[in-house]
């Protein structure tokens, strides 16, 4: 499935040791911009102003300018800047004499801001799936980065699948700010709706079409970048996984335009084997599993008679309970 890169020195234990650390950072990266409201607002209003100048300036020879990492790394950061201001806009106004305190997330409309940006983000991945499946018939190089791609039915087949996820995202009216803690004052943006069954396959489609699409990148940006955000919507930051994805994947994205040698050419770098039998694997668990969670999806809202869309879904689920009870 991997290719690790024996020829510059790497071993298996170093590689599968360089992912561990891209984890570690990646997660702990992530628990510091979430904790500390001022360095998330450095990490995601002010380094990604600094690091667009160096990419379209002295950096402009080595970093991605195509459309697709462009789109990723702004798509992703936006959703970082919209996530801090729901978690901590807040202030005070007078009603009919009386000073009443008002919250960005106390309104509804600021709310369907979490699901569009995450659907737009699935929506640029299945473009790029449909892309390579129509543009490459069998192995060809990308016309816009130098990595070479495996076309063929999985594509179709991801595509479909990251679809299926966007419609199967639940209950975005429901989203709540978890409250301060003494060991805990991140404000985290919490999506009690949000359930594992959707988080895994959103995961297997994710790492699919890293595979499909950007195979020279995937054990890093797929395998290390997926994990991370799932730990810690598990461990520490219970209920709030797309916030933790969101902020994982605008950091990683920052890192790999500013040092793409060590995903192309670096001794660390990892690359597909271009095997048609895992390209095929990947895409196809990706559909089975986005087909269960639609299926879970319609049983439930025939059940419940709930819909999914205006309101929450899942209610009765005992995860969806206890992140709940974290809610401010």
């Amino acid at each position: 499935m991997f290719q690790f890169n024996y020829a510059d020195g790497a071993t298996f234990w170093g590689t599968w040791g360089m992912w561990f650390l891209v984890l570690l950072a990646l997660y702990f990266a992530n628990e510091v911009t979430r904790r500390y409201k001022w360095i998330g607002f450095v990490a995601f209003f002010v380094l990604p102003v600094v690091l667009s100048f160096l990419w379209f300036t002295v950096l402009h020879d080595k970093t991605y300018t195509d459309w697709f990492h462009l789109a990723k790394v702004y798509s992703s950061t936006a959703g970082c800047i919209g996530f801090w201001l729901i978690r901590h806009v807040h202030g005070a106004r007078k009603v009919k004499g009386r000073v009443k305190q008002w919250r960005l997330a106390d309104f509804k409309w600021a709310l369907w801001f979490p699901p569009i940006i995450l659907a737009a983000n699935i929506l640029e991945a299945v473009i790029r799936d449909l892309q390579i499946g129509l543009s490459y018939h069998g192995m060809g190089m990308l016309t816009d980065e130098a990595m070479r791609v495996l076309g063929g039915p999985w594509n179709f087949m991801n595509a479909a699948a990251g679809i299926l996820n966007i419609i199967t995202i639940t209950g975005w009216v429901g989203i709540v700010i978890r409250r301060k803690t003494r060991d805990d004052g991140s404000r985290d943006m919490l999506w009690p709706d949000m359930l594992w069954f959707w988080i895994i396959a959103y995961d297997i489609w994710n790492f699919a079409y890293t595979y499909n699409a950007i195979p020279g990148h995937s054990w890093y940006a797929g395998f290390a970048l997926l994990l991370a955000p799932t730990l810690a919507a598990y461990t520490l930051g219970r209920g709030a996984w797309l916030q933790h994805r969101a902020q994982t994947l605008a950091l990683w994205c920052m890192f790999a335009q500013s040092l793409p040698s060590f995903l192309d050419t670096g001794k660390y770098s990892v690359s597909s084997t271009y095997n048609p039998v895992w390209y095929f694997a990947v895409s196809f668990t990706a559909l089975i599993a986005n087909v269960a969670v639609f299926g879970y999806m319609i049983y439930k809202v025939k059940k419940t008679h709930r819909n999914p869309y205006l309101g929450e879904l899942y209610t009765d689920n005992s995860q969806y309970k206890q992140i709940k009870k974290l809610a401010a």
